[in-house]
């Protein structure tokens, strides 16, 4: 059976945008969201996607095949661990942004272009947990009998976000010295990395 008519035997079209429009609107205003946009203004955009990407798909899957547990996770350490995250990327960011920084961080070499997804999928895939785009997955998929459509609108709702995202920050890195640039993104990351540790919704 081709693929297509597979799709359209699994996928309920109206579950489809449903869950695709409040995903989108619920991962608009989000901390993952703001955190994609300033990877982005500080390095290659392609590379950042790949690692949000990858990120969003686990972190979806998760959702739809274990909603039910993930609010018995310790969410405790996850909030440290997430927070603290953020402090270090703030810190690393900083630190890039100082004039004697090497030089080394901002090449393009292929060594570089992996670190960038593996950086901006740690950031995304810790931060994600029991957030509240990942709540309303689970909570669909607990809801209606249809994981295909949830997770693919899920996911999809998530990349578009995400792509959105990038563009703004790719956009704010050629209209901002790249410095300047790294400096907004360490000081946001410190707020968000705070905001974490002290138990605010972000």
């Amino acid at each position: 059976m081709p693929a297509h008519d597979l799709l359209t035997r699994h996928v309920d079209l109206t579950l489809f945008a449903s869950t695709f429009a409040l995903i989108f609107v619920s991962e608009i205003p989000d901390k993952t969201a703001l955190a994609t946009l300033l990877l982005a203004a500080n390095n290659r955009p392609v590379a950042v996607f790949l690692g949000v990407a990858g990120a969003f798909v686990i972190q979806s899957c998760v959702a739809v095949l274990f909603g039910s547990l993930i609010s018995l996770f310790p969410h405790l350490y996850i909030r440290i661990l997430s927070g603290s995250l953020f402090l270090v990327f703030a810190i690393a960011m900083w630190l890039r942004s100082q004039p004697n920084a090497p030089e080394g961080a901002q090449d393009g070499t292929r060594k570089t272009f992996w670190r960038t997804v593996g950086v901006a999928f740690m950031v995304i895939f810790i931060a994600e947990w029991g957030d509240l785009t990942q709540l309303a997955t689970a909570a669909l998929s607990a809801k209606y009998p249809n994981p295909i459509t949830i997770l693919i609108a899920s996911i999809l709702a998530l990349w578009s976000v995400s792509a959105i995202a990038i563009v703004l920050g790719h956009h704010l890195k050629k209209s901002i010295k790249p410095h300047l640039v790294q400096r907004i993104a360490a000081v946001a990351f410190v707020i968000i990395g705070v905001a974490i540790l002290c138990g605010l919704e972000l």
